[in-house]
């Protein structure tokens, strides 16, 4: 399979984690991966009705186009898949990208336009980094209880889905979304030194403040490698500038 794919042109992408977070082992510890340009079979993959309705239809689609040996979706951190999401769509369709955006003064539908490749990494603190080491430290601001938490993995983000649509089926009747609580449980590795899985969902579940979990969501963010996908909209009828983000779906690709 792997031959196959060599059969036609690649590129290597910069991942804007640089590697850092992966096992010194690990095919991404470089701090690159090769991708191919989209074929035909692609558009295929993109056109799947079978695939769109199940939601997997990216998914699917960056699997095809990664070349690099022994790399799999599912290890890429979050960050670092929205990057290859963006290279992908370049060397498939190129580097302009059009697309209609709900002004949020007046509701109305506006065109913008924009140049993928000069979106950029995110600025991260990189002396938080342990090479080899996916693990991060943080003293609640309220509490003062010490986290260990982790940056989620693509195979991750995909339990948690898997989690939260079970879950629905008993907060259909309260309308309660667990999603917040859900998504902390799986990023935070111990609380006050305690990894036990019992213990983190306690926590999370019966002792994590409000104002405890808005900080830590916060510091998450601000840590976690990515590509810069903020740009300042204006709007055509107010003249309003608004900060918003690039939208990344299906349609990203058409």
């Amino acid at each position: 399979m792997a031959e196959n794919k060599r059969q036609f042109p690649t590129e290597v992408v910069d991942l804007p984690s640089k590697g850092l977070l992966y096992s010194e082992d690990s095919p991404l510890a470089g701090g690159t991966i090769e991708l191919k340009y989209m074929t035909a079979k692609e558009e295929d993959i993109l056109t799947s009705r079978n695939l769109i309705q199940k939601g997997i239809v990216l998914d699917k689609l960056l699997e095809s186009i990664i070349v690099s040996k022994k790399v799999s979706l599912d290890d890429l951190l979050l960050g670092d898949k929205n990057a290859v999401m963006i290279a992908t769509r370049i060397l498939g369709y190129g580097k302009d990208y059009t697309v209609q955006i709900s002004d949020p003064s007046s509701g109305e539908k506006q065109e913008e336009t924009f140049d993928l490749t000069s979106i950029s990494d995110k600025e991260v603190d990189w002396d938080l980094f342990k090479s080899g080491k996916n693990e991060f430290e943080l003293d609640l601001p309220s509490s003062k209880v010490k986290l260990m938490f982790r940056l989620l993995t693509h195979k991750e983000e995909k339990e948690i889905d898997v989690e939260l649509k079970a879950l629905r089926k008993f907060t259909k009747e309260s309308g309660i979304s667990s999603e917040i609580t859900t998504r902390l449980k799986k990023a935070i590795v111990s609380v006050g030194g305690d990894t036990s899985i019992k213990r983190v969902n306690e926590f999370v579940d019966n002792e994590l403040l409000s104002r405890d979990s808005f900080a830590f969501r916060e510091y998450l963010k601000e840590i976690t490698p990515d590509v810069d996908m903020s740009f300042t909209f204006t709007s055509d009828s107010t003249g309003e500038d608004t900060t918003m983000d690039i939208p990344l779906d299906v349609e990203f690709f058409w």
